[in-house]
C-alpha cells in the first residue's frame, strides 16, 4: 500500500537530529554513567556468559525459568519488586516482571528470556574470541537483557534510579508465543499501561547505527483445497476440472500477481503438499503426501506467513487473498484460514521523537548517530503488542552482532558498553521529563 510507504518515509525524515546539527554536551552525571559502565564491563560480560550457558529454548520451561531467576536476582538487588507470571494458562514457562515505581514518568523496558535453540541442540555454550562471542541467544536476546540490567545498575550507582519509575518485562516465549495470545501477552500489555515510553532491547539488523521505530506484524495462514479425483487422462474435463494441485497453484500465483508489489507486504508459502492423500502435522510444520502420476490430485494443503506494516495493510491483504480463494475453478473447493499473530508496530511521530532522544544521547556521548532502519529489515517482536498503549516506542537497542537464530549467532562485544551507555543516558533524560 503506497500510504504505508509514505508514512514510513515521514517517520524516517522526522527521526534524528539531522545533518549538521550538534548534540548537547553530556552532563557530569551522564559522564559518570558512561565511566561506571566502562569500569564494570567485565561484570556485564560475566552475566552474559552465565545467561547464555543456561539453555532456554522456548519449550525448555525449566531452562527459561532458570534464566528468569538469574535476572530476577539482579533486579531484586536493585530494589525492584519482582514477580514471576506463571505461563501454564498459555503452555509456556511464564514471564519476569520487575517494577521500580515512583511518581515520575513511567518507562517500560522489554526483553525476553527464551531462545530458538532447544535443550537437545548441539549449540549450547558461550565461546569468546577476543571482541566477539558466539553462543545461543547471545544477541537474541540475552545480550539485550544484560544491557537493561547494566544500564539500571549505572543509574543506581549515580543516584538517579531512586527517583525513576521503571517497569521491566522479560517474556519467556517471544520466539514461540503461547496461545491464546491474549493470555500470553496480558502481563506485557498490563505493564505497559500508563507508560510514557517503551524501549525494546532486541538486536535488530545488527548495526549499532540503527534502531527500530516500525516493525511489520506477522500471522500465518493455511490454504486447504479439494478437487475431484479421476484418471489423469480426463483432467480439465467439464465435469471433473483441474484437481486440487492446479487450483492451489492458481491461488498462489494470483496472490503473487495481486499483492507482490505492495510496499512492506510479504507472504510466503512455506509448505505445499498435494496428492490423492495428504497428512499434515501443523505443530511440526511437516507432512506427507501420496499420489500417482495418472491420478488427478484430490487434496492440497499450503501453509505460509503474511507480514504487514499496519493493521489496515493486513486487512487489505487478507481481503484480497480471501477473494482469490473464493473464486475457485470448477469442481474444486478452497478455504484459507488466518491464525492470530503478532501485530505491527506502525511508524508514528511518537516513535520518531523517542528515536531522536536516543540519537541525541548517543551523539552527546560521542558514540555517533542512530538512524531508523527500514521495517523490511525488522521481524516481529514483543514491542508491537504495546503499540497503541504506549505513545513512544523504539526497539533494537540491545547488544549487536550477526547470524541470530543460527549456530553462528555472534555478538560484537564492543557494542555492549556502547549500547548500555546509550540506554542509560536516554533513560535518565526520559526520567527528567525529556520528550
Amino acid at each position: 500500500m503506497k500510504k504505508a510507504a509514505f508514512v514510513w518515509l515521514l517517520a524516517v525524515a522526522a527521526s534524528g537530529l539531522g545533518a549538521g546539527q550538534t548534540a548537547q554536551a553530556p552532563t557530569p552525571a551522564e559522564r559518570g554513567l558512561a565511566s561506571w559502565i566502562d569500569a564494570h564491563n567485565t561484570e556485564a560480560l560475566s552475566l552474559l556468559e552465565r545467561a547464555v550457558n543456561i539453555n532456554s529454548g522456548t519449550e525448555n520451561l525449566a531452562g527459561v525459568r532458570q534464566v528468569g531467576a538469574l535476572f530476577r536476582a539482579e533486579f531484586d538487588a536493585l530494589g525492584f519488586r519482582t514477580t514471576w507470571v506463571d505461563g501454564a494458562a498459555f503452555s509456556r514457562a511464564g514471564h519476569l516482571v520487575a517494577t521500580h515505581a515512583t511518581g515520575g514518568p513511567k518507562i517500560l523496558l522489554i526483553g525476553h528470556l527464551d531462545t530458538v535453540f532447544p535443550a537437545d541442540s548441539p549449540f549450547q555454550k558461550f565461546e569468546r574470541a577476543g571482541s566477539t562471542a558466539r553462543g545461543p541467544g547471545v544477541i537474541d536476546m540475552k545480550g539485550g537483557d544484560v544491557v537493561i540490567v547494566q544500564a539500571l545498575k549505572a543509574l543506581q550507582a549515580a543516584g538517579l534510579l531512586t527517583a525513576m519509575n521503571v517497569t521491566v518485562v522479560m517474556t519467556g516465549d517471544e520466539e514461540d508465543t503461547g496461545r491464546p495470545l491474549a493470555l500470553a501477552r496480558r502481563a506485557l500489555v498490563d505493564a505497559a499501561r500508563g507508560s510514557a515510553a517503551a524501549l525494546g532491547f532486541e538486536d535488530g539488523d545488527g548495526d549499532p547505527a540503527h534502531a527500530v521505530v516500525a516493525r511489520r506484524g506477522t500471522t500465518s495462514w493455511r490454504l486447504t483445497v479439494t478437487g475431484t479425483p479421476a484418471h489423469s487422462s480426463q483432467i480439465f474435463r467439464d465435469d471433473i476440472g483441474p484437481g486440487a494441485t492446479f487450483e492451489a497453484a492458481r491461488i498462489l500465483d494470483a496472490f503473487r500477481t495481486e499483492l507482490s508489489r505492495e510496499p512492506h507486504l510479504t507472504f510466503n508459502p512455506g509448505v505445499f503438499l498435494g496428492g490423492t492423500a495428504v497428512d499434515f502435522n501443523a505443530a511440526e510444520s511437516r507432512g506427507t503426501a501420496f499420489g500417482k502420476t495418472n491420478v488427478i490430485a484430490e487434496h492440497a494443503i499450503v501453509t505460509g506467513d503474511l507480514r504487514a506494516l499496519t493493521m489496515e495493510q493486513f486487512a487489505h491483504a487478507k481481503a484480497v487473498m480471501q477473494a482469490i480463494v473464493g473464486g475457485s475453478l470448477p469442481h474444486t473447493k478452497a478455504e484459507i484460514v488466518f491464525d492470530e499473530g503478532y501485530p505491527p508496530l506502525a511508524p508514528s511521530d511518537g516513535n520518531s521523537r523517542l528515536l531522536a532522544l536516543y540519537d541525541a544521547a548517543s551523539r552527546s556521548l560521542g558514540l555517533g548517530a542512530v538512524d531508523a532502519v527500514s521495517p523490511d529489515k525488522a521481524g516481529a517482536a514483543d514491542v508491537s503488542f504495546v503499540a497503541g498503549v504506549v505513545p513512544m516506542i523504539i526497539d533494537a537497542v540491545g547488544l549487536k552482532g550477526h547470524d541470530d537464530h543460527t549456530p553462528g549467532e555472534t555478538a560484537d562485544l564492543a557494542t555492549l558498553p556502547t549500547q548500555t551507555k546509550r540506554a542509560a543516558v536516554t533513560l535518565a533524560r526520559l526520567a527528567a521529563g525529556a520528550r
